[in-house]
């Protein structure tokens, strides 16, 4: 197997300049680099990572903790958290973690600090202090995507004004009933992704003189109603179940947190019989590859983009340049567009 010895006498250097023209540390021509580089296909020589992390106390190796694999919004960050490590040269090790209880403390206490990583990448995570204390004690590193906490560099759409524009479409279009799906623990959380967006909604409602009203209220008047749901297709579908099934009192315009709710909102409508947007109309949050086949109006954000974002964040601090270009840190959020298909329309008068 051909060693770096080999290749630096095949270019005519030194070790120490091959190794430098190959792991991309140090300053050497670039007449130089490239002849290291060709002399090293010519014998095809390969770095070892093992050796290369010893010399520059580099894994180029990013952590990514994430709480579900299996919802489109966490797949979407993934993959552009993959495709942009493995353009770099950087592999990934995967945490799914949990809500709460020691399996969650053991990513943090445990697996975190076991594990060699160059950085971490938490995505969607409410963190604790401890858990943020933690991370800061290791000296890497940490990009957020989303979620609450304490922390240098986070990136995130501004969660709370797209509950005020959920609300303000389904106001705009003369709806008086309207109710929010809210995720788990939005109302308990007010920090969180799930919380922001309740906020958003309820001031939109409020401002609008809407109530906020109890979903088993018999009354049926204007008024808002929120219910806390799992953000997935099947939460969504058994709040609707639930929210929609007493015809003298339900909304007649639904604004679920997640695009996958509003699916399951949209079949749980299907299910009793109702028509979207005639009976009911139904907005959501994430623009979802499938909502153009759900005709689904929602409230785009490019999660792709945010994880390509997030691993040049944390390559740009990992490379000292923090101080040169400022990060994102919760001041410019990430974009967003309401996106009008066939799923909202006027209420049916009467």
């Amino acid at each position: 197997m051909p060693a770096i010895s080999d290749v630096a006498r095949l270019a005519g250097v030194s070790k120490a300049t091959a190794s430098r023209a190959l792991s991309g540390r140090g300053h050497v021509a670039e007449q130089t680099r490239l002849r290291v580089v060709h002399a090293a296909s010519e014998i095809g020589y390969i770095a070892s990572p093992d050796a290369a992390s010893l010399v520059t106390g580099r894994t180029k190796n990013i952590g990514v903790v994430i709480p579900f694999v299996n919802r489109w919004f966490f797949g979407a960050v993934l993959d552009g958290i993959e495709r942009t490590l493995l353009a770099a040269g950087y592999d990934l090790t995967l945490y799914n973690l949990p809500i709460s209880g020691p399996d969650r403390s053991r990513v943090f206490d445990f697996f975190l600090a076991r594990k060699r990583v160059d950085a971490v990448i938490v995505i969607g995570v409410d963190l604790s202090d401890g858990e943020i204390g933690g991370l800061e004690r290791r000296e890497k590193p940490v990009v957020c995507i989303g979620g609450s906490g304490e922390v240098t560099a986070r990136l995130s759409i501004d969660d709370h004004d797209v509950g005020v524009l959920a609300a303000s479409h389904l106001l705009h279009l003369g709806h008086t009933r309207i109710a929010h799906l809210a995720g788990l623990g939005a109302m308990s959380a007010p920090r969180s992704v799930p919380g922001l967006r309740a906020a958003g909604f309820l001031e939109a409602t409020d401002a609008a003189g809407l109530p906020l009203r109890s979903e088993e209220d018999p009354a049926g008047g204007p008024g808002a109603i929120v219910v806390e749901a799992a953000m997935s297709m099947p939460g969504g579908f058994e709040a609707g179940l639930q929210l929609l099934g007493h015809p003298a009192h339900r909304p007649t315009a639904v604004f679920a947190a997640s695009d996958e709710m509003a699916f399951g909102v949209i079949r749980a409508a299907e299910r009793l019989g109702l028509s979207v947007p005639r009976d009911l109309s139904v907005i959501g949050v994430d623009g979802h590859e499938h909502a153009e086949l759900f005709d689904l109006t929602t409230i785009a954000q490019s999660p792709s983009d945010q994880g390509r974002l997030a691993v040049e964040v944390a390559l740009r601090m990992l490379g000292g340049e923090a101080q040169a270009d400022p990060l994102p840190d919760s001041g410019a959020p990430m974009p967003t567009r309401l996106i009008v298909r066939g799923s909202t329309s006027r209420p049916v008068a009467g």
